[in-house]
């Protein structure tokens, strides 16, 4: 049988292929993708079960002139394979590789990015509009998720779009999941949509067609001709399955949406040796929490399964809540939730949470309200990239009034730290990273807020640190004997920082580093620049962090050593100070 994928380098040679050879190449598409990421992993299931749907857009419609937007991105593999990047495909998500999401910088056929989700229907919106003003006729489609268009910004944009006479398609993607099984009354409606005359869509003023398999070509093809021929906005309604055309992952479909090395043959995952990570540890935490005080309840905007809460939620349904893609709608929940005797766990990866900076400010901490923000993914997460890393948070959060700012260093940090919020009257904040933890078999406590901690009492040169990154610089310091020359002083609380310590510091250091897990402008270091100037420091203070910039993807090591953040560039700033004080 020909190779028909290795012909297309351009969705050009695709749309010479007869439409009954469709089928055999999105079989060796299929075959393509699992060969690939059982080696490089990455998005497994949402990409398996948009390459029929793929092939038909490509097929069907002139791109890159026509404008395709991907919504959540990770469905784009099928997309990139296509246009011009199948031979480079097996450096996804790798350093120097492709985005595992669309990306502008990547390939013209990228019109939009969509590392994060349901920005799809705005943006085409705008698209299209621009296209008006400017005369340009062609065609613009956004593929979103079920999952997806329940967020309100979709809602937004689809109420947007049902008022204009716009050029717009957008094709619903309804396979019932995200990451987790999709949420929500909306969920409930589009089960019934095909047997509708009337339904959500209709009610914006969109021109509905739908129900039909996203699966099957013919129907497919034949949908694209009849929303050709509508004049307008309109919907398309499909009906896909998440993982299609591989057994294992139609069958669980939540561990297959990124199963890491898998073996392709036999369908088994090829775990490494599992350690404890800040994840396991909070999902524990968290449930021991939930058992022993009745009035904390958790919430997450779709993310049970990436935030470990799959057991809370099993065990006290009743008061652990999956809100759906609503970050904003997660937070002004927790805070109606605060003002009625119960303490919100509003637990959000750090990428997430700038979604809802407003209602963190207004509707938080504004009121002053108790919310406690667990904020996972703090740092860099590696190969998901740019879009996804948390390295904000630090920055927007200190700044705002009334919220206590906090990052463990180890397990007993955080768990005093998640047992503690529940403590406090005001908002408060714990970011943590997608690491390993050390575990150790210390007691939980109440701690004391704003306390930092002295690590190491050397006399030539004092580091201040927060998070993570103390433990690691920790090891540093003993592994070279540094105990007596360096001062490591651990600050838990980024906000309220403990002023009396610093005082201490500045008397007695003449030069001081910061490191943190973050962006340096506005950071951890920031805060402590500005104490110290407060109170006329005469020494000399650098500040380690993030750079200014977007950095991209590549593994959590890798960025580290590119950013000179790694243990190695660490100790080499270390002995660099230390020579300076010697001279």
């Amino acid at each position: 049988m020909d190779n028909l994928l290795s012909k297309i380098n351009h969705p050009k040679e695709l749309r010479t292929f007869e439409a009954s050879q469709l089928t055999a190449l999105a079989h060796e598409m299929r075959e393509f993708i699992l060969d690939t990421l059982s080696v490089k992993p990455g998005h497994l299931g949402a990409s398996l079960g948009v390459i029929e749907l793929t092939i038909a857009l490509h097929y069907h419609y002139n791109t890159p002139k026509d404008l395709l937007i991907w919504d959540v991105g990770h469905q784009c593999y099928p997309h990139k394979i296509l246009t011009g990047r199948q031979k480079i495909f097996d450096s996804l998500r790798q350093k120097d590789g492709i985005s595992g999401f669309p990306t502008r910088i990547e390939s013209e056929f990228d019109t939009f990015g969509t590392g994060h989700s349901s920005t799809s229907i705005s943006a085409i919106v705008g698209m299209a509009t621009a296209d008006k003003i400017n005369q340009i006729n062609r065609k613009h489609i956004a593929i979103i998720g079920d999952a997806s268009i329940t967020s309100g910004m979709s809602l937004e944009a689809l109420n947007h779009l049902g008022s204009t006479d716009l050029d717009v398609l957008v094709i619903l993607n309804d396979n019932d999941i995200g990451i987790d099984p999709s949420v929500g009354g909306l969920k409930k409606h589009f089960k019934s949509l095909e047997n509708q005359s009337e339904n959500i869509f209709t009610n914006f003023g969109l021109n509905f067609i739908g129900t039909i398999d996203g699966h099957n070509f013919d129907e497919l093809l034949n949908a694209f001709n009849k929303t050709d021929s509508i004049k307008g906005p309109k919907v398309l309604h499909i009906k896909t399955i998440k993982g299609k055309g591989y057994e294992q992952a139609e069958i669980d479909q939540v561990k297959w949406h990124a199963p890491g090395l898998f073996d392709k043959e036999t369908g088994e995952i090829k775990s490494k040796k599992k350690e404890k990570s800040y994840q396991d540890v909070f999902g524990e935490t968290m449930h021991q929490l939930l058992e022993e005080n009745s009035q904390i309840v958790a919430i997450t905007p779709a993310m049970l399964t990436g935030s470990n809460l799959v057991k809370c939620h099993q065990d006290f349904p009743e008061r652990v809540f999956d809100v759906g893609i609503a970050e904003q709608h997660a937070v002004t929940f927790a805070a109606g939730l605060a003002t009625q005797n119960t303490i919100p766990y509003c637990v959000i990866y750090s990428t997430f949470l700038q979604r809802a900076y407003d209602q963190v400010i207004h509707d938080v901490a504004l009121q002053n309200l108790p919310v406690v923000f667990c904020i996972d993914r703090a740092g860099f997460v590696g190969t998901d990239g740019a879009t996804h890393h948390g390295y904000f948070d630090i920055a927007y959060l200190r700044e705002i009034p009334n919220m206590i700012v906090s990052s463990p260093r180890n397990e007993k940090d955080f768990k005093n730290l998640l047992y503690t919020a529940q403590f406090t009257t005001q908002p408060f904040a714990i970011r943590y990273p997608k690491n390993n933890i050390q575990i150790s078999d210390s007691k939980v406590e109440k701690i004391e807020i704003g306390q930092s901690e002295i690590i190491f009492e050397g006399n030539k040169l004092a580091i201040l640190s927060t998070g993570l990154i103390s433990s690691r610089i920790e090891e540093i310091i003993i592994q070279n004997n540094l105990q007596e020359k360096v001062a490591l002083i651990d600050f838990p609380f980024i906000k309220p920082l403990d002023e009396s310590r610093l005082k201490a510091i500045s008397l007695k250091y003449s030069t001081i580093l910061t490191f943190e897990d973050g962006i340096k402008k506005g950071g951890f270091g920031s805060g402590i620049l500005e104490f110290l100037n407060s109170i006329h420091y005469k020494g000399n203070i650098t500040i380690n962090g993030y750079p200014d910039e977007f950095i991209e993807h590549a593994s959590i090591s890798e960025l580290e050593q590119m950013i000179g953040l790694d243990d190695s560039s660490i100790l080499e700033i270390i002995f660099s100070y230390l020579k300076i004080q010697q001279s």
